[in-house]
Parts: C-alpha cells; sequence; structure tokens
C-alpha cells in the first residue's frame, strides 16, 4: 500500500474533477471456484485499489462529493473467520489506514443509497464485470443485472480513465518491479526450452517465478509452438526440434502493478533462414516504435506505420506485392497480423479495460474500426507523458484464415498466396515490450531487457 496521502489525494483529485454527486467504488468479494469454501486467489478491483488502497475482500467505497464525506463499507470479520484466516482490522481501521474518516456495515450502503436519490444527487458507478456485483447493484439502484454496465456513468468512466491514465513516479516504480519478476519468467523459459519438454511444464516454472517473487501472474500465460494462434495457452505437447516457442507472459507484483512481454525461442537453439527472415521484420517494427512513439503522436498512427514496414519488408520476400500504402489502407496486411500494436498497461495488463475500451483507447478525435485487424486496436488516441503501452509487433501463419482469405480471393492484388502456402506451418512470432511515454519520447521499462535481437537471443540460450 502507498502512503495514506496518495489516496487523499486521488480521491480529492476526482471530486474536483466530478463536481458533485455520489460515488460508489465497488471492491472484489471472493468467488468460489468448485464449492464455497474453495475459492480463486483474491484479486482487489483496481479501481478500488487506486482510490482506497485495501485489499480485503468484501468492501464498497464512498465517495459523497456533496456533503464532503467518504465511507468504507463493510463488515467487520467475526471470531470464527479469525481461527481460520488470523485477525484482520476492523473496517474502521482499514479507513483511517487510507484517510477515510467515516466507516459503517454492508447493510447501511443501502441507507446512504437511498438517502443520496431523495437528495437528488447523482449516484454514480463504474461498469461491473462480475455477476455478483451486477446483483449488488441490482438491488441498490432497481436496475436488472444485465442492464447495469450500460447504465454506468460515462462521466465517471472518463475521470476515472483521465486519472489512471497519466501513471505517476511511484506506479512506475511498481510497473518497474513487476517487469524485473517478468524478466526471471522470460529468461527461465528461454534458458529452459528444449526438445522433449511440456509447454505445461516450462509454464508452471515461469508462473511459480511470478508467484515466488510477487502477488501471481499478470494474466493466463501464452506458451505454445502455435505462434499463430494469439491465445495459444500451453498444453501437454513436447517441444519439437526446429520449431518456436512463443511466450506472451508477465508478473503482478505486491501492489498489482503488471508486466507484460513476449519472446520468441527457436527449440533447437538455432534460428533456420526462414525463421531468422520473419523474426527480423518483427524486430524491425518493434524496435520502429522505439525510434518513433512519442507525446502527440496518435497510437493509431504508429499501428499503421508499424503495418507499412510490415507489408514492404513482407513484399521483399514475395509474400505481398502491390502498392503499399494501398494494401494498408484496404487491410490486407492483417491476414500476418491480425492485432493491434498494443494496449495500455497499469493494474490491469489492458489497464482499465474493464471500463470500456471506447473510454480507455479512444476519444472524440480517434474512434474504433470496424476493418479486421484494425478493429482489434485497443487504443488509437494521442500518447501522453505517463502512458505506460505495450509494443507488440507480430506476424503469424494462420492456415485456416490463409485458407479462407484464398478462397475468397480477397486481397489477391496485394498477398502472393502461392508464396503463403509455404508458410502455412510456420506459425507465428511476437516480441512485445513495455514503454513509458516520456516528455520527449519514449523509453522501454525494466532495469533488464529480455533478449530479443536475433544473435543475442542464440547467444543467451547457449551459454
Amino acid at each position: 500500500m502507498f502512503a495514506k496521502q496518495v489516496y487523499v489525494e486521488r480521491r480529492q483529485t476526482l471530486k474536483k474533477k466530478l463536481g458533485n454527486g455520489l460515488v460508489i467504488i465497488f471492491g472484489n468479494n471472493d468467488a468460489p471456484t468448485n464449492y464455497p469454501g474453495n475459492t480463486y486467489r483474491f484479486r482487489q478491483d483496481s479501481t478500488f485499489l487506486y482510490y482506497f488502497g485495501q485489499k480485503r475482500e468484501g468492501l464498497v467505497g464512498i465517495i459523497d462529493i456533496d456533503n464532503d464525506k467518504e465511507y468504507l463499507i463493510g463488515d467487520d470479520i467475526d471470531i470464527d473467520d479469525i481461527i481460520w484466516f488470523g485477525y484482520v482490522p476492523s473496517v474502521a481501521e482499514l479507513g483511517k489506514q487510507v484517510g477515510v474518516e467515516y466507516s459503517a456495515p454492508m447493510a447501511e450502503l443501502e441507507k446512504i443509497v437511498k438517502k443520496a436519490q431523495k437528495n437528488a444527487q447523482e449516484v454514480m458507478y463504474l461498469p461491473p464485470y462480475r455477476h455478483d456485483t451486477m446483483i449488488q447493484i441490482s438491488d441498490l439502484l432497481g436496475i436488472h443485472p444485465l442492464k447495469t454496465r450500460e447504465c454506468a456513468s460515462v462521466k465517471l468512466i472518463k475521470a476515472v480513465v483521465d486519472m489512471r491514465a497519466i501513471k505517476t513516479d511511484i506506479e512506475i516504480a511498481e510497473i518497474e518491479d513487476a517487469m524485473s519478476i517478468g524478466y526471471k519468467m522470460h529468461t527461465t523459459a528461454m534458458k529452459t526450452c528444449a526438445p522433449g519438454l511440456t509447454e505445461k511444464y516450462i509454464t508452471g516454472i515461469i508462473e511459480g517465478i511470478a508467484m515466488s517473487y510477487g502477488e501471481k501472474y499478470s494474466f493466463q500465460s501464452i506458451l505454445t509452438m502455435h505462434g499463430e494462434i494469439q491465445h495459444g495457452y500451453p498444453s501437454e505437447a513436447p517441444l519439437e526440434a526446429g520449431r518456436l516457442m512463443l511466450c506472451d507472459a508477465g508478473a503482478e507484483n505486491m501492489e498489482q502493478y503488471c508486466s507484460d512481454n513476449t519472446r520468441v525461442t527457436p527449440i533447437s537453439g538455432k534460428f533456420t533462414q526462414k525463421q531468422r527472415e520473419i523474426y527480423s521484420i518483427v524486430e524491425a517494427c518493434h524496435d520502429l516504435v522505439l525510434e518513433k512513439a512519442k507525446p502527440g503522436l496518435k497510437w493509431k498512427d504508429m499501428h499503421l506505420d508499424v503495418c507499412r514496414m510490415m507489408t514492404d519488408r513482407l513484399k521483399e520476400l514475395g509474400l505481398m506485392k502491390g502498392d503499399t500504402e494501398e494494401a494498408v489502407q484496404q487491410g490486407a496486411h492483417a491476414m500476418f497480423m491480425p492485432h493491434g500494436l498494443g494496449h495500455m498497461m497499469g493494474m490491469d495488463v489492458h489497464d482499465m479495460e474493464g471500463l470500456g475500451q471506447n473510454y480507455v483507447g479512444f476519444d472524440d478525435e480517434v474512434q474504433p474500426s470496424t476493418q479486421f485487424g484494425l478493429n482489434c486496436l485497443r487504443c488509437g488516441r494521442r500518447l501522453q507523458p505517463g502512458f505506460v503501452m505495450t509494443d507488440e509487433p507480430g506476424i503469424y501463419f494462420i492456415p485456416h484464415l490463409i485458407d479462407l482469405w484464398k478462397g475468397q480471393g480477397l486481397h489477391k492484388e496485394f498477398i502472393n498466396y502461392d508464396a503463403v502456402e509455404k508458410y502455412k506451418d510456420f506459425g507465428g512470432i511476437r516480441l512485445e515490450d513495455d514503454i513509458l511515454i516520456t516528455e520527449t519520447g519514449n523509453r522501454m521499462l525494466g532495469k533488464d531487457v529480455i533478449p530479443y535481437h536475433i544473435d543475442d537471443v542464440e547467444n543467451f540460450i547457449s551459454k
């Protein structure tokens, strides 16, 4: 937890942005796996953490702007809980730790909300993503549970996004800490990678590292020989000589800040010439972002610059053809990269995505696209100092997509399908790092860089 004043100042800033109303910020509850007493590892809601700091389950934060009051709502634990889990401070004590003066049991929440409604206060909450919270909101406000997301306060969403998008120095330090754990995870995966070991085995090792040094891993690890599958979760398949292992994984540190990196390792220890050629394109696109990303640049434009470079280089290999600008405008390149260049990152590995991607990554100037590939760009807005972005270009040869487009004759003026046929067993390559947008440009986060240049990768895994 940060110092008390951090949370006090965050709530004060939120009040100034909103001006009036009653803000309800729901914490998370325990979630059962297969019976009530066997729960998933608890993870507090990120926005609740941002403003109220406490990690205990069953809490709700109230900010009454009109009456200048703040509450931490929740029930104190009883002796039965203490026997099993140990002593936990009272809700009042938890509130004082983060500068909240008032506290009340959960039964008082409805009374506070009803009083606000009676006094014609605007009651604001954020979009819920857990069904128990949807039901709680439904009971409080008389909204059908399935309507609770669309009835969330847009004004509150935008205020929270404005604040959380700009990472302060103390937040950057926490992300750097998560990066140090991520470095251990990825370098271990690269060193461990060898024919015969299973995807699942290596994943277990690196997720154990995340649990040992931090709170947990920041998302379900992607580790696979089938790099063409965007979310290729590990299987029991043994690694095969001559193929590539793609590892997309990250850590969440003790303050719930995340890392997110992707590396590709040749299972035999050396890249083939074919693999080198494709890898070098992704490597160049990755480094183009490090060269160009800066405040004021639209992330959508950065994405399209990467797509142009990728198209040019694929043309050199004979996999694409025709006018580069026209190919990119029509989305022909998306057969090879059907996702966006990157996303914001912070306490959520896809930062604030639960608040609605249109509010997080887009604005009145830049709106989401419906074009295949570009529709998966999670952020398009202008970069600002303090943004943390992932830089993750990739090239994929997806057999079913290739067959579909070829059968439809789609973009045949830009794609050399006869040449692409020879790559259908290739897999995919993605390189991903996390960058901080600075006042003048950007810098890669992490004290130590996970090797990603071709020769560096081969030299690292050979030692």
